[in-house]
């Protein structure tokens, strides 16, 4: 059963999970147009157009990198995600076979103990 206010809480964390995203791209945005000047900046001898040609190519450039990075390494999580849980549930089934042979090996021993225990 769920509490009354977990579905305003999911909306909450949803919404400040898109905050934090528009933040994060503005800032990448901001950089690349930053480095993108920068780097016009370096070429004294362009026009104006120009120059905002350089700006408008290098930032759109950039963005793609940023964009194509953060895609691999998402992509990378998932699976490093699915190795760790397919990992743990190996784990976990190893630890259960050996608790459960563990119980059945003291078992029979108190049970042989009980017999030899009657049989006197």
């Amino acid at each position: 059963m769920t509490r009354p206010d977990s579905e305003g809480s999911e909306a909450a964390v949803s919404g400040l999970r898109q905050i934090e995203g528009y933040l994060m791209a503005h800032t990448y945005r901001r950089t690349a147009r930053a480095e993108a000047e920068a780097f016009a900046d370096l070429l004294p001898w362009l026009t104006e157009a120009q120059y905002e040609e350089v700006v408008r190519i290098y930032t759109a450039d950039r963005l793609d990198l940023t964009r194509r990075m953060l895609k691999t390494i998402r992509r990378r999580g998932t699976e490093l995600q699915r190795e760790y849980a397919d990992r743990y549930e190996k784990l976990r089934r190893g630890l259960l076979c050996k608790v459960t042979a563990l119980l059945l090996v003291a078992t029979s021993v108190s049970v042989l103990n009980l017999v030899l225990v009657l049989d006197r």
